[in-house]
């Protein structure tokens, strides 16, 4: 029963998010002529323990601020609920945090010693990004960015870098959506959690701006993400391919029209829920085009 509350932990259900920007990363780099399957799993599993210990040491920082005490939580917001719940120690949740960024540490150290130098900064990045985000960015007015950038773009730009040890500005571009996607689900998710947020000494976008300056927000943005696309696809740096990444604007439409109503939770969950489809979906089949354009 224990190593299932510590599995829980860990919040399972979100780490998909890894499995795509990994999958994304490395279909880019196999559309360009690169790919060894090998690296492709190292680079995931060091991915995947980064992302666990983002989630588990949020919950940590949470709990410590009183901030999981306070919220209301939803199957998208509001932590794990473990700590609260006394099923596992802070101690515990820290560590358990703390070990899977330690176990990425020696893949991250492989990879720029097989890759090159020019992943370190990139490695170094990301780090600040999520370690820094829950005790000290998400006071800083705009805090979406971080995660956006640190679990967004750069582990797609990474992935494709270990693999073809270099940086492209095709690559670059197709990195893009991501970090505008993981900063849209962390910015919908906030909502629910003003209140705790506020009282916590937190100013993220829905406190800075108000929920409904964020809504347009987060509205803009998402529509961003299919005219990017669209654009790069005309102007010949992404594989017209790529467009079947727009067959998720039905949902993401959904999510925003759902996403107006921010103070109707009944209209607000099912919006959340919408986004994370929105989010997965959008990177797996940008992935996918890019296979679809290297094998015809």
């Amino acid at each position: 029963m224990k190593l299932k509350v510590w599995f829980a932990e860990t919040r399972p259900q979100f780490l998909l998010l890894s499995v795509v920007l990994a999958f994304l990363g490395n279909a880019i780099a196999w559309h360009d002529g690169h790919f060894h399957l090998g690296y492709a799993l190292l680079a995931f599993l060091g991915l995947l323990l980064c992302h666990i210990g983002v989630n588990v040491l949020n919950d940590y920082f949470d709990y410590r601020s009183g901030i999981d005490l306070k919220t209301k939580r939803t199957p998208f917001s509001g932590g794990s609920g473990i700590l609260p719940a006394a099923r596992m120690t802070p101690r515990q949740v820290f560590w358990l945090g703390m070990g899977s960024f330690l176990l990425a540490v020696p893949i991250g150290v492989y990879f720029v010693i097989v890759a090159g130098w020019g992943l370190l900064p990139l490695l170094l990045a990301a780090a600040l990004c999520t370690l820094l985000y829950t005790p000290f960015l998400t006071r800083m007015g705009w805090p979406e960015w971080a995660p956006g950038v640190g679990m967004g773009a750069l582990p797609v730009l990474g992935t494709y870098f270990i693999q073809s040890t270099a940086y492209t500005f095709p690559a670059l571009i197709a990195a893009i959506p991501s970090g505008i996607l993981v900063h849209n689900l962390l910015l919908l998710n906030e909502f629910p959690d003003i209140a705790a947020d506020r009282e916590a000494g937190r100013r993220t976008l829905p406190i800075t701006i108000g929920k409904q300056g964020a809504w347009l927000i987060y509205s803009a943005l998402t529509i961003v993400v299919y005219a990017w696309i669209a654009f790069w696809v005309i102007s010949g740096e992404m594989p017209v391919f790529a467009l079947i990444a727009l067959l998720t604007l039905p949902l993401a439409l959904k999510a925003i029209w759902g996403g107006r109503k921010y103070n109707d939770m009944s209209q607000l969950v099912p919006a959340m829920a919408n986004n994370v489809m929105v989010v997965l979906l959008t990177q797996l089949l940008l992935g996918v085009g890019y296979i679809l354009a290297g094998v015809f």
